[in-house]
């Protein structure tokens, strides 16, 4: 080791003795004094009750955020309107009522027929005597600007009652 290097490590040995002074003292000071006062009285802690565990009961009651689905009743009351659940449903009781146009009408052989346009750009001849809607509406008629249906809905207490609608006649813009 050469004297350079021994003055170089004195001279650091003494930077750093002189930074380790007393700093901090008040701090230090602040807390001697602070030991020296007296102490408050703490107030116990607060009773802790007992968990009383809660049964839940409303495993079968109807979830108000999920789309209730229509179920036959499980007795069927004696001569009151009811759907019938049994019967092959039609093309068109998978769209709502208000998501199909009538578009026009024809005239084949005496009988009248309406055409209807679905939400799947369809277009679907229909008869008195066929369904549409999703609350089983029958057609009972169809003149040249409407279609007249009855519709089987239920109401809030599980009471099916028919309720009259009309699909009436959409005017097409014409192109330019």
């Amino acid at each position: 080791m050469n004297a350079k290097s021994a003055i170089f490590i004195a001279s650091c040995a003494l930077l750093l003795g002189a930074c380790s002074g007393e700093e901090h003292s008040d701090l230090r000071e602040f807390v001697k004094e602070s030991d020296k006062m007296p102490g408050g009285r703490i107030p116990p802690l607060p009773e802790v009750k007992p968990y009383e565990p809660f049964a839940y009961n409303a495993y079968d009651l109807t979830d108000p955020f999920k789309p209730r689905k229509i179920e036959p009743p499980k007795t069927a009351a004696k001569g009151g309107i009811q759907p019938d659940f049994n019967r092959q449903r039609e093309a068109l009781e998978s769209f709502p009522l208000e998501n199909l146009a009538m578009v026009g009408t024809l005239q084949q052989k005496g009988k009248v027929f309406a055409l209807v346009r679905a939400p799947d750009k369809g277009l679907y001849r229909v008869a008195s005597g066929n369904y549409l809607g999703q609350n089983f509406g029958r057609i009972v008629g169809i003149t040249e600007t409407d279609i007249k249906l009855k519709e089987i809905v239920q109401d809030s207490g599980g009471n099916w009652e028919e309720k009259d609608q009309a699909l009436m006649l959409q005017e097409q813009e014409t192109k330019k």
